[in-house]
């Protein structure tokens, strides 16, 4: 995307994969629709960022955004930064000309909105958690368009949001054969297979309690095998294959996953946090699953992303107890009830089915498209 070219889309979040493979799936829909639209990305200099969307072939910007903080340290970190990220972000406007901008929420997407108010450029701003963040609250007051992925946004957030359905990538909108997946990982094709996952980056307190549970419960698990992403560092995910082995389970643990999809359509049962892009994962693919929402966030907005799921039946949300002792026996309460029972299995698949449609992504890209053919 350049100034000679015709306006493309700027998808602006970042920081977290949660931010960025949202505006991924966004992207791929805009280029179903529209084969010759231009996509480019803003994003954080972290490196995370930068190595996802490397890895996607795709064109992006990182700019110097700071999270906002509380804390005095945070605070000033943030007030010192943000000068130079709105600088920077005007800077990509200026040299790109987008006809639009999508935000994700996250620390980059407000310096970007700062500098779509003087160029100036529209924005559609969309909200994936249910309770919408700091960034998200202030980019909604500026945006052109709001786009919901959940139905549970609190009163603290203007009420002119348009419901969408979740926000995911085609491979998770396209069924894939069980067997053929599980082979992909290396795992029995014939096995059912428990998917555990703490999210890109692992779940210390997750991966303690199927620990435990391994050590306490190994004959729930007989005739199961496990996938297990455990983020965190190579002597924790030997220590979780040791504690699979004592228990006589097979299972493939890994670090980082990086084929979601084919991770959720090899599995039976999940195990999982509940972070926007998790549920809309379990939602999209039909996975019963146990919930563990993450236990240290103030608002709790874990839990509540996952209360829709758990509404219709098609998901149980356990509390993490932190500490292995106390977590273990909670979620080992309904886990080893639904290893053994198909038939509840079943009854969630049926209720996940039946809530409709992930097609969030190629809502919020017509949308965009939109507004670039009649601006």
């Amino acid at each position: 995307m350049s100034a000679g070219d015709a306006p493309g889309i700027l998808l602006a979040g970042g920081g977290t994969g949660g931010h960025i493979f949202p505006l991924l799936a966004v992207a791929e829909s805009a280029r179903e629709v529209e084969p010759k639209v231009q996509c480019r990305f803003v994003c954080s200099a972290r490196p995370l960022d930068a190595e996802i969307l490397t890895r996607e072939g795709e064109a992006f910007d990182a700019i110097p955004a700071r999270p906002f903080g509380v804390r005095p340290r945070s605070l000033a970190r943030f007030a010192m930064g943000w000068g130079a990220s709105v600088r920077a972000a005007r800077d990509v406007l200026r040299a790109h000309r987008p006809g639009v901008i999508i935000t994700s929420g996250g620390f980059v997407s407000a310096p970007i909105v700062q500098a779509a108010r003087t160029e100036p450029v529209p924005v559609i701003a969309v909200n994936l958690d249910a309770v919408a963040g700091r960034a998200n609250r202030w980019v909604a007051r500026h945006a052109a368009v709001r786009l919901s992925a959940t139905d549970a946004l609190t009163d603290r957030v203007p009420p002119r949001w348009q419901r969408i359905g979740p926000i995911v990538r085609k491979p998770l909108r396209t069924p894939a054969d069980p067997a053929t997946a599980r082979q992909a990982f290396g795992l029995d094709p014939h096995l059912p297979t428990l998917l555990v996952t703490g999210g890109s980056q692992g779940a210390q307190t997750v991966n303690g309690a199927i620990a435990w549970m391994l050590a306490n419960h190994a004959q729930a698990f007989v005739g199961w095998q496990a996938l297990h992403q455990c983020g965190g560092s190579e002597a924790e995910a030997t220590e979780l294959r040791a504690a699979y082995e004592r228990a006589g389970m097979r299972a493939r643990v890994m670090r980082f996953i990086e084929d979601m999809a084919s991770a959720w359509f090899a599995a039976e049962l999940g195990i999982s946090r509940a972070g926007a892009g998790a549920v809309a994962e379990v939602w999209a693919t039909a996975t019963p699953s146990i919930f563990l929402p993450y236990p240290f966030h103030r608002d709790q907005h874990q839990r509540i992303n996952a209360a829709a799921c758990e509404r219709t039946g098609g998901a149980i949300i356990v509390q993490d107890l932190i500490e292995p002792e106390r977590a273990g026996p909670a979620i080992a309460q309904e886990l080893v009830r639904l290893l053994s029972s198909g038939a509840a299995r079943s009854e969630m698949i049926a209720a996940l089915r039946s809530m409709g449609p992930c097609d969030g992504a190629e809502t919020v890209a017509r949308a965009a498209l939109a507004r670039i053919a009649n601006p």
